[in-house]
């Protein structure tokens, strides 16, 4: 049963591609299962690779990978997915062949169609494979076994009524340097321990500053990300320099734009030049994001401009819009009313 019109069709009943692209980047997993029924004696010449073509299960192995890469073009409707892993193992059971093929990406929808693709065309190939010797072979119970991850959470065929196991809450900090230098080792970084301290002044338990290279930026974002914190800040990267992709990396990774954040942080700084900073805030699954200059100074501007907007957004993140209603209003306004 689902708990609504299905996704892939429109008000009209006609076939469409879903629209992700509002949805967050997260890491999803999905494993698929099937089954080549055959004989005993069939199952013995795999093991033995005693076949006309030999080497079967390698090749059907192989065969299971590539069409996990290639199911966006075997099934209409699937979005092309960036594969982070597809693992298929084929199993030798008495009179037939376990199939099953676990598949990973970080993405902004599932991967359960490119498991059990992958599950399909090992399948189909393993049956080419014996097809001389039995003709008869079959293959069945293709289906999906579990998948991790979106936005509906966890999922196991066990448990087909059970809800969803909940997503954890984001919690804690998370330090993002983005500076090729000192992912290098050629300059010593300053700003990442600085902002580390400052969440933890905030009572965030934050673990020590990532360090990547300014072309790393988008894994290391999707990385800081999984780790689901309350808040995420970045350092460097946010200029006009050709090497500066922190803004675009951001971007692409924000559910919810907070551009009065990036404009606070930009009128706060002390310098003509802070007007060409690119750096974006916003929520991405949960976490506010903002990103700071590389400079200490900027650093520290920024900091004290977050010092009342993270704590007041944290707690409307929460719930409590409401909290302390007013507190930020002007003592000329409070005195007016």
């Amino acid at each position: 049963m689902t708990d609504g019109p299905l996704p892939h069709l429109d008000a009209d009943g006609r076939a469409r591609m879903v629209d992700v692209g509002d949805k967050a980047v997260t890491r999803r997993t999905a494993l698929a299962r099937g089954r080549l029924e055959t004989t005993r004696e069939v199952v013995a010449l795999l093991v033995a690779d005693g076949l006309p073509k030999a080497d079967a299960l390698a090749t059907a192995r192989i065969a299971g990978i590539a069409g996990a890469k290639r199911t966006s073009d075997l099934v209409p409707l699937c979005h092309p997915l960036p594969l982070d892993g597809v693992t298929v193992d084929l199993v030798p059971d008495g009179d037939g062949v376990v199939i099953e093929a676990r598949t990973r990406t970080t993405a902004r929808t599932g991967v359960e169609m490119e498991a059990l693709t992958a599950v399909a065309v090992a399948g189909l190939a393993l049956h080419d494979m014996v097809k001389a010797v039995d003709p008869r072979a079959t293959l069945t119970g293709v289906q999906l076994v579990e998948k991790t991850g979106g936005k509906r959470g966890d999922w196991h065929r066990d448990r087909p009524d059970a809800a969803p196991e909940p997503r954890p809450a984001p919690s804690g900090g998370a330090v993002l340097v983005v500076s090729t230098g000192a992912a290098a080792g050629t300059r010593d970084d300053t700003t990442g321990p600085r902002i580390v301290e400052w969440l933890g002044g905030l009572g965030l338990r934050t673990p020590p500053a990532a360090v990547v290279a300014d072309a790393d930026v988008a894994a290391g974002l999707r990385e800081a990300l999984a780790g689901r914190p309350a808040v995420l800040i970045t350092t460097g990267g946010t200029g006009a320099s050709p090497t500066d992709a922190t803004p675009e990396a951001t971007a692409a990774l924000l559910d919810t734009p907070l551009p009065g954040v990036a404009e606070a942080l930009r009128a706060r700084a002390g310098t003509p030049t802070a007007a060409l900073g690119r750096g974006l805030a916003g929520i991405a699954d949960g976490t506010v994001v903002v990103n700071l200059p590389g400079s200490p100074g900027g650093v520290d501007d920024g900091l004290a401009v977050l010092a009342d907007l993270v704590p007041h957004l944290l707690r409307q993140r929460h719930g409590d819009a409401d909290h302390a209603h007013g507190a930020h209003q002007s003592a000329e306004h409070r005195d007016r009313g």
